[in-house]
């Protein structure tokens, strides 16, 4: 059976999720991926069957061809995506686009169309139109009013939603009480890339709590030359991203660390690293004897192919519980696919969360 989606945002990680849905068509090869078949879905079930953007490069394409248009910059994997059907509406804009957006090139930043923005009951009309099962938001960071906006749409359609941005609503207890009540799944907030900084710095926070260092400082400077970086270049569009990057390693240190003694987050914006993401990550801390030690590591990833798998598995995730009636927060995916779940848990009690979810097992008291 088909999980139909719908995609907000045809960037660079919708790209990316897109090729790999033609790039795992028909195979059996699960490398890349972290579940070929997830609760009986396997990769290729997934279609693309609506969309919404603002840029005029891409608005009135099918998404085929949407995902290669500027100033998409992700790596091509997967040169001949077949037709969807599906073509891309224009989107509401809101607080979509940053002010500074529009002092780049064309090339580098977003083109917003002149079309007619479309209102609720027109994208829950499509969205109904279309029988979609799972709503991907991929708009750009610091998008609270459009985020919003298609989370409404989604409760009024009944559509499940995944939340991959550092918008907080799977996480705001408002918000996940509406969807609760609504009767619809969540999963959210801000997707953790399958082998991202984001990751790495749990890991060893955790190993450093394990072995019985004391974690005193650490910083994690991330650049980057795509749209996701030059739209966070506002810093007033960072301050939920800083939130969710850094409760992402604190929730595993062994004991909090100090705010003047952690940073984590966006740092600069290098036009010719592309959708290349480089992380520089230092971490102080005391050995026996209090004995002072360092780690310092480089990360070089390609950032929207980091995500797309983990997407993969939100959405078979979502389309489970949609199918087993859940509403409300998702838990055990949340916590493992995701920097700011509702429910923090470590990257091995998340493991095993995910797996009991998958394998329709109970999802285990939170220690106390």
């Amino acid at each position: 059976m088909p999980i139909n989606i719908a995609i907000v945002g045809v960037g660079n990680c919708a790209s990316s999720l897109v090729q790999g849905l033609t790039h795992y068509a028909g195979r059996n090869d699960a490398a890349g991926l972290m579940h070929h078949n997830l609760g009986g879905y396997r990769p290729d079930d997934i279609r693309v069957v609506a969309a919404w953007d603002i840029d005029a490069r891409k608005v009135g394409r099918d998404v085929a061809q949407a995902i290669f248009a500027a100033p998409n910059c992700t790596a091509v994997f997967a040169p001949e995506v077949p037709d969807t059907g599906a073509v891309v509406r224009m989107g509401r804009i809101l607080d979509g686009v940053a002010e500074h957006m529009a002092d780049h090139p064309a090339e580098r930043t977003f083109v917003p169309a002149d079309a007619a923005q479309p209102s609720r009951e027109e994208v829950v009309a499509a969205l109904r139109e279309a029988r979609v099962d799972v709503l991907m938001n991929y708009l750009p960071v610091g998008s609270q009013k459009a985020t919003e906006f298609y989370a409404e749409c989604a409760l009024d359609a009944g559509v499940a939603f995944v939340n991959n941005i550092p918008v907080f609503i799977a996480s705001d207890p408002a918000w996940a009480e509406r969807f609760r009540q609504g009767g619809v799944p969540i999963i959210g907030d801000d997707i953790k890339a399958q082998l991202g900084a984001t990751i790495v710095h749990r890991v060893l926070t955790d190993l450093f709590a394990k072995r019985g260092v004391k974690l005193c400082r650490t910083y994690q400077l991330n650049t980057g030359g795509n749209t996701d970086f030059l739209n966070m270049a506002n810093r007033k569009r960072l301050e939920s991203k800083k939130i969710s990057k850094t409760e992402a390693v604190q929730s595993v240190a062994a004991e909090r660390i100090a705010d003047e003694n952690i940073h984590v987050g966006p740092s600069d914006y290098v036009a010719w690293q592309k959708d290349n993401k480089v992380c520089f990550l230092r971490m102080e801390g005391e050995l026996f004897g209090g004995v002072p030690m360092n780690l310092e590591l480089r990360l070089s990833v390609e950032d929207s192919p980091n995500s797309a798998g983990v997407a993969i598995d939100m959405i078979r995730c979502a389309a489970v519980a949609r199918d087993r009636g859940l509403a409300g927060p998702v838990l055990a995916p949340a916590a493992y696919f995701c920097k700011h779940p509702p429910r923090q848990m470590t990257d091995d009690e998340a493991y095993e969360a995910v797996e009991a979810f998958i394998a329709e097992l109970p999802l285990a008291a939170p220690a106390s």
